[in-house]
């Protein structure tokens, strides 16, 4: 069994509850081009033991199963279980945290742990620079979606 954890973390010139909202199913959709699931609950309300589906999304080799492992809207934490069987499974953290009236640092963590082969050959592949450009371009698309709400409250 394989595994790799990054971290990064950048900062956003908005307050953390415009930002953290953006971390769920719902929020993804206003701002990665692309982004969609299935949602099989019913309900867009995110929570613990939150499950949805996506296809192809966010490093993935195929479908992904995705259930939520922790939801902390109080201290602006979720954590994500993203199994695709046979493959690999993620750990995704976002916690963002409070630096003034309207700014907001995002952490973000991913641990995957492999499942098989093809799992393997992803890890071999998933490097910390690669790690880091990914993140930077969720700091990039959060930005493009802020500009295009214009002016801001807090």
């Amino acid at each position: 069994m394989r595994k790799v954890k990054y971290t990064e973390r950048f900062e956003l010139d908005r307050p953390v509850a415009r930002v953290f909202p953006l971390f769920s199913p719902e929020g993804e959709k206003l701002w990665v081009p692309g982004w969609d699931y299935e949602n099989i609950l019913g309900s867009t309300q995110l929570h613990e033991d939150y499950v949805f589906l996506t296809k192809s999304h966010d490093h993935a080799a195929g479908d992904a199963v995705w259930l939520v492992k922790a939801y902390e809207p109080e201290s602006h934490r979720v954590q994500f279980y993203k199994v695709e069987p046979g493959h690999k499974v993620g750990i995704i953290t976002v916690h963002c945290l409070e630096l003034g009236m309207s700014s907001t640092r995002v952490e973000v963590t991913y641990e995957y742990i492999s499942l098989g082969p093809g799992g393997d050959e992803f890890l071999e592949n998933f490097t910390a620079s690669r790690y880091r450009e990914f993140i930077g371009e969720w700091k990039t698309l959060l930005g493009r979606y802020f500009d295009s709400q214009g002016a801001y409250t807090a």
